[in-house]
């Protein structure tokens, strides 16, 4: 399935045994319950994926996985490489094994500049036929996609969106201004998700809907139909779970939260490690209230 760019994107996370290894019944038990609950799209392999960790072997395996589920929603592979090289080969890695689409971001490691970016985007994108998804988050990555270089990359036709996290809202409306709707532009930090749909993103792609994949359809589907007040009320119940998402160890605090709505597994890859004592016990705290005062759908 083609990817339409509208809707809710969870980036899910990675599920895995006690030993490290792959839990891939565990994987398809969220993605279920993210496919019941009304999500567009699933992004697999990403920084909430533990994509750092994951060997090219496991990434296919994955993708395999999810051959199934295809119908129903795109599968959408994260491109994260340090060479254009090695970015093009898991490009053409990801189409052969059944991917759907591309989340592709700016080369790793070297800072590389405007030009050398666009020009990196440019090649991995002519390597293949999936539909691209590019992702824009200087905070964390240090290199940001900005009007001009979107302006240069508006002919490259299979670039179709934006994964916006540059936490500038700005830039949604400088987007809009400059180029209309030639690219869809998807929310990207949770914290922000309610005021990049308002200002009129497309879609998001999220954290906590790893979690909480219903009331994250829900807010997207308020948003869009007009109705602030109850997209208010939805949005500030989320804000303590969201600000888990704009946090070093948002894997660990996310998989804690699967784990209580009963849909993952709290398993890490090191160096990460779980959390413990009092930092645990004030995630716990947060979700428990969350779980306490959930709205009812």
């Amino acid at each position: 399935m083609r990817p339409t760019w509208t809707g809710v994107y969870p980036a899910v996370t990675t599920k895995f045994k006690e030993n490290g290894e792959l839990d891939i019944p565990a994987f398809i038990k969220n993605i279920e319950f993210q496919i019941e609950s009304g999500v567009s799209g699933i992004i697999i392999g990403g920084s909430l994926g533990e994509s750092s960790t994951l060997s090219n072997e496991e990434k296919v395996e994955l993708v395999k996985s999810l051959q199934p589920y295809r119908e129903q929603v795109p599968v959408i592979m994260n491109i994260a490489e340090s060479s254009t090289v090695n970015a093009v080969e898991a490009s053409k890695q990801a189409e052969a094994n059944g991917a759907d689409g591309l989340m592709l971001l700016p080369p790793l490691l070297y800072k590389a500049d405007a030009d050398e970016t666009v020009e990196y985007f440019k090649t991995v994108a002519e390597a293949t036929s999936l539909p691209i998804l590019l992702y824009n988050n200087p905070v964390d990555y240090k290199i940001e996609i900005t009007v001009p270089m979107f302006e240069k990359l508006k002919d490259t036709p299979n670039i179709e969106a934006v994964k916006e996290s540059t936490r500038d809202l700005t830039n949604i409306t400088r987007l809009k201004n400059a180029l209309g709707d030639r690219f869809k532009i998807l929310g990207g930090v949770d914290t922000l998700c309610l005021e990049s749909l308002l200002l009129g993103g497309d879609g998001l792609v999220a954290g906590l809907v790893c979690a909480f994949p219903k009331e994250t359809v829900v807010l997207y589907e308020l948003a869009k139909a007009g109705k602030i007040d109850e997209a208010l009320e939805l949005y500030r119940w989320f804000m303590p779970l969201f600000e888990m998402d704009i946090h070093a160890k948002l894997v660990q605090y996310i998989k804690l939260c699967e784990v209580y709505t009963g849909i993952g597994t709290e398993y890490v890859r090191a160096p990460r490690k779980m959390i413990t004592g009092a930092e645990r016990e004030s995630i716990i705290a947060t979700i428990e209230t969350a779980l306490a005062n959930r709205p009812k759908f």
